[in-house]
């Protein structure tokens, strides 16, 4: 018998993407498995019902009673996961440092579930990256965020009125987000700096025509992300990036650490030292936030500074970003998807170091480690 797979209409509030996409449908049709959507499930991304083929239409609680995989964009809920059937799959965001409650739940139930966060990067793994796929979004959209609130044009401008110098920007984190940012930045016009802990970034950086900020300092971690810095390393750093920081117009900030706090980059003295009509724009907010005075989900004024915090910055571009996360998510199974039926291979690096709970364990240390501390 062919496998269900199934998605829901999000939730969370202000989530506007779907984890199906009427294109992923047909080839997991074509692949032999049985599609169960909620009704509605793609509207807000920009994908009506009748966009849809070849899918089985269903009540949330209908289909999570009866598919053997349900893709999600957002944790699924206590309640939701109360609703599986014990032994079905999970695949998507799944949020295990943040969600304790759900992960026990995942556990208590039964449920193989598969965090997304947690794909290990490897070559043969960037198309199921969904992080990247989603931070892409995330540093083009904080630009725009930046050149909308800032009283002047990204761009040089020649006028019959004289010139106009282009606006200075800085992007502290160079990962995908900040990339991405520094493109757009340079795209619009923009004189752009950047800076990361890790050094290996500067060619990145280069090869994107901004300027490299080298403070002295080096967080090389373990795959790809930064590791945390010593309280004499944050003292450097600052010191070298305070200055930096006066001179913009806009500071795009995107630095995170995976499964902790957001480290703490700009301090109000630095933002005091900013001229007024400068902008901040700090996309780690939800993980407390790169800036000292940035509130998640408000914007903030301090001393003529506007300081932005915007949450899920890649639910401002679903249409996109939901085509993207749904094609990471076609990728992360289609291995396992032989002749319609769903079979894992758990000698998989990749299917065995994202497995977040399985028959009845969490199975991602790193998880079950905090949960035990957390009781």
């Amino acid at each position: 018998m062919s496998v269900t797979i199934g998605a829901l209409r999000e939730t969370a509030p202000n989530e506007k993407r779907v984890s199906l996409v009427p294109e992923i449908v047909d080839k997991l049709v074509k692949a032999g498995a049985r599609v169960m959507l909620q009704p509605g499930a793609g509207e807000r991304a920009g994908f009506g019902d009748l966009l849809y083929k070849n899918v089985v239409w269903a009540s949330p609680a209908q289909l999570l009673q009866t598919a053997d995989v349900v893709l999600t964009v957002q944790p699924l809920t206590v309640e939701q996961i109360g609703q599986l059937r014990p032994g079905s799959v999970v695949v998507g965001f799944l949020q295990p440092y943040a969600r304790a409650a759900e992960v026990r739940a995942l556990q208590a139930r039964g449920i193989t579930s598969f965090a997304l966060e947690l794909v290990p990067r490897i070559s043969r793994s960037q198309s199921m990256d969904a992080l990247s796929s989603q931070a892409n979004a995330a540093g083009y959209k904080a630009v725009l965020i930046a050149a909308n609130a800032l009283p002047k044009f990204l761009p040089m401008l020649t006028t019959a009125a004289g010139t106009v110098r282009p606006a200075q920007l800085l992007i502290i984190g160079v990962g995908v987000a900040g990339l991405q940012a520094i493109a757009t930045a340079r795209r619009l016009g923009a004189i752009v700096e950047a800076y990361d802990v890790r050094s290996a970034t500067r060619e990145q950086v280069r090869s994107l025509g901004a300027k490299f900020i080298d403070t002295g300092v080096s967080a090389e971690g373990a795959g790809g992300y930064a590791r945390e810095l010593t309280a004499e390393e944050q003292a450097r750093q600052r010191e070298a990036l305070d200055a930096r920081i006066a001179a913009a117009d806009a500071v795009i900030t995107t630095a995170a650490v995976p499964g902790r706090t957001a480290p703490r980059i700009v301090s109000r003295a630095a933002v005091e030292r900013m001229r007024r009509g400068s902008v901040v724009v700090d996309i780690a907010a939800e993980q407390g936030g790169n800036c000292e005075l940035t509130r998640a989900g408000e914007t903030v004024e301090h001393q003529g500074v506007t300081i932005i915090g915007p949450v899920n910055l890649a639910a401002e571009l679903a249409y996109n970003t939901s085509e993207m996360y749904a094609r990471n998510l076609f990728n992360f199974l289609q291995p396992a998807l032989q002749k319609g039926d769903l079979v894992i291979d758990w000698n998989d690096e990749v299917f065995a170091q994202s497995c977040l709970t399985r028959g009845g364990e969490i199975k991602h240390a790193a998880t079950a480690k905090a949960l035990e501390g957390a009781k």
